[in-house]
């Protein structure tokens, strides 16, 4: 009676943890699908909002609460260097519309350049340099020079690439912040987001002028991130689902990637799988419930980003080689959820709506910025 007690309880606690595992790991994907040209448009929606709200000295709207019709005074340089980035991206992609906002975005960083200590030169309005501001600064530059092949900004890049490799330690890792007046790094202060950022810069740098050396600096960075800097960071769970290591491990797939970077490659590429699945649950029935509300626009925009830029390494090293109809299938689905979430233009929508993604009512610049270059990513596996 005991053992039969027992095994009765084991099955209803079976069959509730599998009702809790179906509402939840288990809910079915929901992926609109979405043909090329609309997830352009969506791109170009976005980069509308950008600079039909830029200001004429170039910076750009940083948020907009369409509840209270408003605007805070907030500002932030590395996501002004990400949305001018993010500008140019398109303008690689063929929206050549978008040059002369971004280069109104450059304008207003190189007029808040400050000298470092080792003869670099970095981007900040106040006396102490963000590392990442001045990383996608350079990646800024990097893919302006891509699209247009103007090297008028060649000096530049270089003395912002003297910057970060200022603020390399011996391992790899990269401190955050510099100290204008004293001339030095600040110690033993790091950021999970700026140390891909200045990788995929140093990355580009070498790219552009490779007999500066620049490729040793990144070699390091991505040494230890793909060993040791979610374990300094104290990451759970492994790997942080980080897109800028992605455009980094994109960009040097024809270097020579050891086993270990590529290893890291397919645990981002599997971490990033795995949030796609879980968001695109929330289209269903029970992940409605269940999986609380779509994240914000930035936030699915990274996961395209990741995606789509590991997936030059699935085509082209064999050692990925089973990931890329996975991922492909992935990145589409994250595409047309992402899409389906955009405010789109309509008589009845304000300019400081149409083209955005609102999270509580609220958008920010780098929800169109992540949103904008993830749905460019996206376009070639796209029907």
């Amino acid at each position: 009676m005991n053992v039969r007690r027992r095994t009765t309880r084991a099955l209803v606690t079976w069959a509730v943890g599998a009702s809790i595992m179906r509402l939840t790991l288990w809910a079915p994907e929901v992926c609109p699908p979405i043909a090329r040209s609309e997830a352009r448009l969506a791109a170009t929606h976005a980069a509308d909002w950008i600079i039909r709200n830029q200001a004429d000295d170039g910076r750009f709207l940083y948020d907009f609460h369409r509840g209270r019709d408003e605007s805070s005074d907030d500002y932030n340089l590395v996501r002004h260097a990400g949305v001018t980035m993010s500008l140019y991206q398109l303008v690689r992609g063929g929206e050549v519309q978008y040059l002369d906002a971004a280069d109104q975005g450059v304008e207003w960083m190189t007029e808040r350049l400050q000298p470092t200590g080792g003869g670099g030169r970095a981007f900040t309005d106040v006396r102490r340099a963000k590392l990442g501001a001045s990383s996608l600064l350079v990646v800024s530059l990097a893919q302006r020079r891509l699209a247009t092949s103007d090297t008028q900004h060649d000096q530049l890049m270089r003395d912002l690439g003297t910057f970060l490799v200022e603020q390399q330690r011996a391992d790899g890792s990269m401190l955050n912040f510099h100290d204008i007046e004293t001339g030095e790094p600040v110690p033993d202060q790091t950021s999970v987001f700026a140390t891909g950022e200045a990788l995929w810069a140093l990355a580009l740098l070498h790219e552009a002028f490779p007999q500066l050396g620049f490729d040793e600096p990144a070699w390091r960075t991505l040494d230890y991130m793909a060993t040791s800097r979610d374990l300094d960071e104290d990451i759970f769970p492994q790997p942080w689902p980080d897109q800028w290591a992605a455009y980094s491990l994109g960009e040097m797939g024809d270097w020579g990637l050891a086993d270990a970077h590529i290893d890291y490659a397919r645990r981002l590429t599997e971490r990033f799988a795995m949030i796609i699945r879980f968001d695109a649950q929330r289209g269903s029935t029970y992940g409605s419930i269940t999986h609380g509300p779509a994240p914000r626009g930035g936030g699915v925009g990274t996961w395209l980003e990741g995606l789509g830029a590991l997936r030059t390494l699935t085509v082209t090293d064999e050692r990925l080689a089973d990931l890329e109809d996975p991922l492909e299938e992935t990145l589409a689905c994250a595409a047309g959820v992402l899409a389906e979430r955009q405010i789109e233009p309509g008589e009845d929508v304000s300019e400081r709506e149409a083209g955005a993604w609102f999270y509580d009512d609220l958008t920010r610049m780098d929800d169109q910025q992540h949103a904008a270059s993830g749905l460019l990513l996206s376009l070639p596996v796209l029907p």
